[in-house]
């Protein structure tokens, strides 16, 4: 029953807001932040206890208004989610203006295939539909696998709507598919400040030991192909920003997991620049560094 009704939920956003006018969704996604905000629940404790590591010498008003700020650009978020699939392919092209998209495409042009890892920061879906209707690149990504069933069936139908090739992250068959697909010389979208598996890479993230992914770092390795970290934010505008950093290299010495975990470092330092920059726009509401799982097992 939960999982029919959570189905039902989304189902309704889907059809619902994205018929309405956007400066009422607008609206409606600050109104429901603020209430959520207020409330006080174990999402928005968790925010503020993330952004603490963020921003260590804020204060107690000052964790709350950025926390209240995040559900703001959270909700955003998922306002934006909802209308995407009524949004034009213009609108689409023009709803993000990143930074040094030259990264991006000298790495596509010369052939060796591009990883673009992200963290859980402004809209990716929306950075992704940038990527298909803006450059007319198609490119491949992962999705968790989520419960129930039927809603991870909306959210591979909404993204591959938006030009997407979506992978289920279980299964095991997702690694050799973005291979292949990088030794074309395409273009593989991950978002990787999180680990789902337990099995990834520690690395220090705001002066905590944290785990991410292995994957981006060992597709690069095993294909020749650029990794890019990328971060989101917003402003007070309608148009989302974001910047491509600078590419990650392969060390020239090390066997396969020394050179993984110095990439996985320095993907996790990219995303620790833009977090810095933009804490309000980074959406963990989970737990994330070691010492926090630890209590939770505890």
């Amino acid at each position: 029953m939960k999982d029919r009704l959570t189905d039902a939920l989304y189902g309704l956003g889907w059809a619902a807001i994205k018929k309405l006018p956007e400066p009422a969704a607008t609206r409606l996604g600050r109104s429901i932040a603020d209430q959520v905000w207020k409330r006080r629940g174990k999402s928005v404790l968790r925010l503020e206890s993330n952004l603490a590591r963020v921003v260590p010498d804020a204060s107690a008003a000052r964790l709350a208004e950025l926390s209240r700020a995040g559900m703001r650009s959270y909700m955003r978020y998922w306002m934006e989610s909802f209308r995407l699939p009524s949004w034009s392919r213009d609108r689409m092209a023009n709803g993000f203006v990143p930074e040094d998209v030259h990264h991006l495409m000298d790495g596509l042009a010369a052939g060796r295939g591009v990883v673009v890892a992200l963290p859980h920061m402004g809209n990716y879906d929306l950075a992704g539909a940038w990527v298909t209707s803006k450059l007319d690149i198609p490119f491949t990504t992962v999705a968790e696998r989520l419960k129930p069933e039927t809603l991870y069936d909306r959210f591979v139908a909404y993204r591959e709507s938006l030009g997407m090739e979506v992978l289920p992250h279980t299964g095991g068959s997702a690694f050799g598919t973005l291979a292949r697909r990088l030794r074309a010389g395409g273009l593989v979208c991950l978002v990787a400040d999180r680990d789902l598996s337990a099995s990834g890479v520690e690395v220090k993230f705001f002066g905590e030991t944290t785990r991410m992914p292995a994957g981006p770092a060992m597709l690069a390795q095993q294909t020749g192909a650029l990794l890019l970290p990328v971060t989101l934010w917003y402003d007070d505008s309608p148009i989302m920003k974001g910047r491509l950093h600078p590419p990650i290299e392969v060390p020239e010495t090390g066997d396969r997991a020394s050179r993984t975990s110095s990439m996985t470092q320095a993907l996790a330092d990219a995303f620790a620049t833009g977090i810095a920059d933009h804490p309000e726009d980074w959406h963990m509401l989970q737990r994330l560094w070691l010492a926090d799982l630890e209590e939770r097992r505890t």
